[in-house]
């Protein structure tokens, strides 16, 4: 049972940056989901005509479910804020055939 006079410590965190960190702009998004794993591919799309979309991945991180929901609810508490803030974001235009990624 825990002591409510002294409530643990939460432990100290430290974050760094990997040699390999980089930051990018993705404006694609794509998800494959297993029973193990979720997969989010990231790219950049570029409309070359109006019938050619060209999407250009280049990150590719596999999340466990439970860093995916997590991912899900910090996502859902910052839009709240920024929509907040700076007022609804809208997902118009529509990709042809069906939602943007």
């Amino acid at each position: 049972m825990a002591d409510m006079t002294n409530p643990p410590i939460p432990p100290k965190i430290n974050m760094s940056n990997s040699q390999d960190y980089r930051e990018s702009y993705a404006n694609s998004v794509q998800i494959r989901v297993n029973l193990w794993d979720f997969f989010l591919m990231f790219g950049t799309v570029n409309q070359t005509s109006p019938e050619t979309v060209n999407i250009q991945n280049f990150q590719g991180v596999f999340v466990s479910p439970q860093q995916a929901k997590a991912l899900l609810n910090v996502l859902q508490q910052n839009l709240s804020q920024y929509e907040a803030t700076f007022g609804e974001i809208r997902l118009e235009p529509k990709a042809p055939g069906g939602p943007i990624q």
